[in-house]
């Protein structure tokens, strides 16, 4: 068979129209849409997108949480104000029992000293409190006194029967009548008194005159 002799002589086809009628030997192929699922076994174990991952709580689920966190703020501050006030009692309540047995401590140490007290007053009554040993007791009353010892018992003073011992009495005369409501007052005093602060250390012995009374005052006990 002859073959034609204008077959090599064809014109070729432009390549624009070679592109439309398909793709190219070697070319990428098109890119997947985003609208594709994931294919089990190739895909798997890969990480999601972004725009694919599931949304999360919205509004209403984090309004609890807030709530829940806003009412323990409240309790622990709650808490914090109960440890203060406990704290601040103990202190005081410490602070309160150290005055006491400081307190306690300075009268028992005056106790010991009333005795030397009452023996310098003695000697002070005779005129034997002279020259550098005035002075001693002068210094003596003086530290004693910024312990807060303080000594009562004048005579002439309305008689207290909280504070004085009553140790003899002696009625006003049966001629003598006596002033409406006169009390009785202390004639004499036999030893002084002391005071610690607020605190009766010792009660002062007197003698009583005044008016008679069917209660007497009555010698108190110390």
């Amino acid at each position: 068979m002859n073959r034609p002799t204008d077959a090599g002589r064809l014109p070729r086809p432009p390549l624009a129209l070679v592109g439309r009628t398909g793709p190219e030997r070697g070319s990428a192929p098109p890119p997947r849409p985003e609208s594709d699922q994931v294919r089990p076994g190739r895909d798997a174990g890969r990480t999601p997108r972004r725009d694919t991952a599931p949304p999360g709580p919205g509004a209403g689920a984090r309004q609890p949480d807030a709530e829940r966190l806003v009412s323990e703020v409240r309790e622990r501050t709650a808490d914090l104000q109960r440890l203060k006030a406990e704290f601040d009692n103990y202190r005081r309540r410490v602070h309160r029992d150290r005055l006491a047995v400081g307190q306690i401590a300075v009268v028992n140490v005056l106790e010991r000293l009333l005795p030397v007290l009452d023996a310098i007053a003695e000697a002070a009554e005779q005129g034997e409190v002279t020259g550098g040993f005035r002075r001693v007791a002068d210094l003596l009353d003086a530290e004693l006194a910024s312990l807060g010892l303080v000594p009562f018992g004048t005579p002439g003073e309305p008689f207290d029967p909280n504070v004085h011992e009553a140790v003899t009495y002696r009625p006003t005369g049966a001629g003598a009548r006596p002033a409406a409501g006169e009390r009785p007052v202390c004639a004499e005093v036999l030893r002084r008194g002391f005071w610690v602060g607020d605190r009766l250390l010792r009660p002062a012995q007197v003698g009583v005159t005044g008016a008679p009374t069917t209660n007497s005052p009555k010698r108190k006990r110390h």
